[in-house]
């Protein structure tokens, strides 16, 4: 949890690239029960007091949308669990990145926290919160691109990691039964 908060510093990866979808979802997956919910919703709230102080900003209520999304992310990883495939649970951390922006930038686009004259109550101002986004800030389809990628590639990482330690779990487990077991050369 370290150093996934370390990750989290302002200029150390492109916007909105990050581990926190995919760790939020394989916390789903993996941890207990209780830990699924306290360690990367704990860690998430640390860093994002310290990037609100960092920044100037005090904590805003839109911001409740981002733990929103980030609770949809351990659900759906609760729900799949560690027994899912690789490529079950690859797709389910691409589906809470979809959600995850989806909830985000529509509460940024009904919020408006920052009073952008782009986001108009209407279907367009809501098309334009999901694609084009406000002035002096990328396109809003970019940061969906690296909140896919970035989500992708971490739980691909993480959920690849833990399914090869079973693999080599089971080598291990299976190993001492056939050294046990007399050859037919040895009888």
């Amino acid at each position: 949890m370290m150093v996934f908060a370390m990750t989290r510093w302002p200029g150390l990866m492109p916007l909105n690239f990050s581990a926190a979808y995919a760790l939020a979802f394989c916390a789903g997956v993996y941890f207990s029960r209780t830990s699924a919910w306290i360690l990367p919703l704990g860690t998430l709230s640390l860093t994002d007091l310290a990037l609100n102080g960092y920044y100037g900003q005090p904590f805003q209520a839109f911001q409740l949308f981002t733990y929103v999304a980030y609770i949809g992310l351990i659900g759906i990883g609760r729900f799949l669990g560690p027994k899912a495939s690789f490529l079950k649970l690859l797709g389910g951390s691409l589906l809470g990145a979809i959600l995850f922006y989806l909830i985000t930038n529509t509460a940024a686009w009904l919020f408006n926290p920052f009073k952008n004259p782009e986001y108009t109550r209407d279907l367009m101002g809501w098309i334009i919160a999901l694609t084009k986004g406000t002035a002096n800030w990328p396109e809003t389809w970019m940061f969906f691109r690296n909140t896919l990628t970035s989500s992708g590639l971490f739980t691909a990482l993480f959920v690849g990691a833990m399914k090869l330690g079973e693999i080599i779990d089971e080598q291990e487990e299976e190993a001492p039964e056939a050294e046990a077991e007399p050859s037919e050369s040895a009888a």
